[in-house]
Parts: structure tokens; C-alpha cells; sequence
């Protein structure tokens, strides 16, 4: 079974490589999507794959990346779509 998720994630995120580690993690298992940084500090991710899959990248986001401190993980289930490869948006 698929899902697909809005994940927003508030801490320390920007400059620290939570990105590419995102990324890695989510091309890791299979997933597909992208992550961005947002204006106020945050990362929003949508992400669709494997439901067992996204559950544990969601684990994997509420521990963060090595220098990253995470504070709140916000989701959002959504309606699987069509999304290509897992990749970072640069704004």
C-alpha cells in the first residue's frame, strides 16, 4: 500500500545538511518526493511511497541528522500522486 505525506519539520534544519540527508534517507527506501526550506526556519517535505517505508523515514525525521536539533514534526496524509525521484528544491 502507498501514502503520501506533508511533513514540516521546525529546529535547527537549515544549514546544517538536514537536506541532503533527507535525500539520502528517503532515496535509502525507495521513496519519492523532494524537501525544501521554507522562509520561517522549517523544512516541508512531501513524500510518497511504501507506507511502511514512510514510516520509518517519518521516525527518521523526528531524529534528525546529525547536526540537526529537531523540535516538532508536523504531518499531513495526503492523497497518493504521481511524484518523481526523491530530490532537494532550491528556492
Amino acid at each position: 500500500m502507498h501514502s503520501q505525506y506533508e511533513i514540516i519539520i521546525s529546529g535547527r534544519v537549515q544549514g546544517v545538511g538536514f537536506r541532503a540527508a533527507a535525500r539520502k534517507q528517503a532515496r535509502f527506501l525507495r521513496l519519492k518526493g523532494w524537501v525544501e526550506n521554507l522562509a520561517d526556519g522549517s523544512v516541508r517535505i512531501l513524500l510518497c511511497g511504501d507506507t511502511e517505508n514512510c514510516t520509518s523515514f517519518i521516525n527518521w525525521c523526528r531524529e534528525g541528522s546529525a547536526y540537526s536539533w529537531v523540535e516538532k514534526v508536523d504531518l499531513r496524509e495526503m492523497k497518493p500522486e504521481a511524484l518523481g525521484p526523491f530530490t532537494i528544491l532550491y528556492n
